[in-house]
């Protein structure tokens, strides 16, 4: 094969694959004057990058073909960065993939604002396991990816050269362009949908990070833990720390900041009895604690 028609042939590829994969890709609108973009997920749900979704009365959905529909904000989670809308209309079928290597082609959709697609052809610049957000949200695996995104087409579809949906681009630090996985969609969309909302862990106790006397470094394994300065009346901690105690881990997981807190305390571990081990008089001692639901 020569050169022109390797490159004929990607071409073709990389057009047929925006083809399959626009029906996705929806717009969002609001006033009249800006759009993001958004993923059809399923039929009457439209997902989207919550960080770029503004706080409106009323939304308008733009579908593939032009057709606008209103829409509702059924829940937002700002620590997955996942808004999901409520609308009446129908999604394509899709299968979720999960990402190549590094240096693997993908292809970040969006919607032109009036029923077209926009499309932007990258590569995956780094692929690692789960990860926190500053927020506390657990995101299931870090996909990072090269290419330019607008602002318009925030929020839109990843897919790969099969056209598996890898999941919802958003922009991260320094506008560095981030998918958050379908895995991680599906899990918060679904209680987004049910409760408005993504319940999380809660155990009640506010903390304050502290450094460690220097002779309980090594037997704390830490040089810092987190000194409960308060407890919230009948929360889980409440029967099971005291004042002053520091808490060093969460069921193994050192936990030296809030945040390493909130990302312990996921919405699967409500109900969980969780281990917590902590320095209490300059001892070090293990309590159990059942978690709750932070309340609303």
């Amino acid at each position: 094969m020569t050169a022109p028609s390797i490159f004929a042939a990607l071409s073709e590829a990389l057009e047929r694959n925006v083809r399959q994969g626009a029906p996705l890709a929806a717009g969002i609108d609001w006033g009249g004057r800006h759009h993001i973009s958004g993923v059809l997920w399923k039929p009457g749900v439209l997902v989207t990058s919550e960080q770029s979704l503004p706080d409106a009365e009323g939304y308008t959905a733009v579908l593939p073909g032009g057709a606008r529909v209103s829409a509702t904000l059924a829940g937002r989670d700002p620590s997955t960065n996942v808004a999901v809308l409520r609308l009446e209309a129908d999604a394509p079928a899709y299968t979720l993939a999960d990402p190549a290597g590094v240096g693997g082609l993908v292809q970040a959709l969006g919607s032109d604002g009036g029923g077209g697609t926009s499309a932007r052809l990258g590569s995956i610049e780094m692929s690692g396991p789960a990860w926190e957000s500053m927020r506390g949200g657990r995101i299931d695996r870090l996909i990072r990816i090269g290419v330019y995104l607008s602002h318009a087409a925030e929020g839109g579809p990843v897919i790969d050269p099969a056209c598996g949906l890898l999941g919802m681009s958003t922009f991260g630090p320094r506008r560095q362009v981030l998918v958050i996985p379908g895995s991680t969609i599906a899990r918060v969309a679904d209680q987004l949908l049910h409760q408005g909302h993504l319940t999380r862990g809660w155990l009640g106790a506010g903390l304050h990070p502290v450094a460690l006397p220097r002779d309980l470094v090594e037997r704390a394994g830490s040089a810092t833990g987190l000194m409960v300065v308060n407890l919230a009346e009948g929360a889980p901690a409440a029967a099971a720390l005291l004042p002053g105690d520091i808490l060093l881990e969460i069921a193994g997981t050192p936990v030296a900041t809030p945040r390493a807190v909130a990302a312990a305390l996921g919405p699967e571990t409500i109900g969980q009895t969780l281990t917590l081990r902590v320095l209490r008089g300059g001892t070090l001692a293990e309590v159990s604690v059942t978690i709750a639901a932070r309340p609303a």
